[in-house]
């Protein structure tokens, strides 16, 4: 027993002197334990908004609170977000967004820029994830399963009409996944398939490459600059599901060399491109 104090001694000197050593020396650590306080600090985040949001119960205007208590994140770890464009959204219309999905630090940009009564369409296994999934649910977030085809489907006929009749945005990533390699990925047609089925308009939102502050692979978390572009909306009014995969491209395409363009003006991710050869030609 009268090993104890000096075991509780040890292990206070490591936590004392032992976590800002790593924090200092290995930029792996330093990953990690911002990563853990931004997971963290997420869900507690969530806590406290839950009784706020669950005065409303289930509505989209709850995401104005949620936006709110995450405006501040970006200034813990130093990032500043220039936004871009803004003007371009509609002033008094349903849409949708799409935009590309690049890693957790996305909610980020999206928090920045998010329009009113505009809410992400999200996995279903986010629902389960604590008191995140309880406060995106009560802000009205909608969560389809994506490994069941048909019930995505029904949930997407929903959503247009949830849109002419409520007066609802909806922010999609159409890649359907995180992306870490410094472009994107083709886009799922989901997105595209509900702005024709509703016949409101796509409004295209890019973020810039993080690589100059933040990548996965290399555990690589600093301080850094990240641009959003808003671009011009895109009609499709008279469009018909046949003329879905044409849409996608053509957006895709558009959101591809902003990207580039944006990647690679100082802001965001240049150095990174330039290294690694991922910038092309194509220009605004």
């Amino acid at each position: 027993m009268e090993l104890w104090p000096g075991v509780w001694t040890v292990l206070l000197l490591l936590l004392l002197f032992g976590l800002p050593a790593l924090w200092f020396c290995s930029p792996s650590a330093k990953y990690f334990f911002k990563m853990a306080f931004y997971n963290g600090w997420i869900l507690f985040l969530a806590v406290l908004a839950i009784p706020v949001c669950a005065v409303r119960g289930r509505n989209v205007e709850n995401m104005k609170i949620l936006r709110l208590m995450l405006l501040h994140v970006k200034y813990l770890y130093g990032i500043r977000v220039e936004v871009r464009g803004a003007h371009h959204f509609p002033p008094s219309q349903p849409y949708v967004v799409v935009s590309n999905h690049q890693s957790s630090l996305d909610l980020l940009g999206m928090m920045e820029v998010l329009p009113g009564r505009c809410v992400p369409i999200a996995k279903r296994e986010l629902l389960w994830a604590g008191s995140a999934g309880l406060a995106c649910w009560l802000a009205g977030v909608i969560f389809i399963d994506r490994k069941r085809t048909g019930d995505a489907i029904s949930v997407m006929s929903e959503v247009a009409q949830t849109l002419l009749t409520q007066d609802v945005r909806v922010w999609v990533f159409p890649e359907g996944t995180r992306n870490h390699n410094g472009s994107m990925l083709p886009f799922k047609r989901g997105a595209f398939h509900l702005a024709v089925q509703a016949q409101v308009p796509i409004v295209p939102i890019v973020m810039s490459s993080y690589q100059d502050f933040y990548c996965k692979k290399e555990r690589r978390f600093t301080s850094g600059r990240c641009q959003v572009r808003v671009l011009p909306p895109v009609p499709t009014e008279g469009l018909t599901p046949d003329d879905v995969p044409a849409l996608a491209d053509r957006v895709r395409h558009s959101m591809l060399t902003v990207f580039r363009e944006i990647s690679t003006d100082g802001r965001g991710g240049g150095d990174y491109l330039k290294k690694s050869g991922g910038v092309g030609e194509a220009r605004l």
